[in-house]
């Protein structure tokens, strides 16, 4: 049986911001957020057509990585 993955949907506006991201703390805004995943957990990361792109974590760590990144 294989760990279970949660994966965070980024969508990006044409000039290459932010504007929707998943599983995102509220305290963060969107381009905080996928600021934060891509210094913290760059390597889970991967670039999608269309102005998409996914981090792939697994999902016991995700309430971490949005308590970590509220405390930054």
């Amino acid at each position: 049986m294989g760990m279970e993955s949660t994966v965070i949907h980024v969508r990006f506006a044409p000039n290459g911001t932010v504007v929707e991201i998943g599983e995102r703390p509220e305290a963060l805004s969107p381009q905080q957020w996928f600021n934060w995943l891509s210094l913290n957990v760059a390597n889970h990361y991967r670039s999608l057509a269309g102005g998409r792109g996914v981090f792939k974590v697994a999902a016991s760590d995700i309430d971490m990585l949005r308590k970590t990144a509220n405390a930054s």
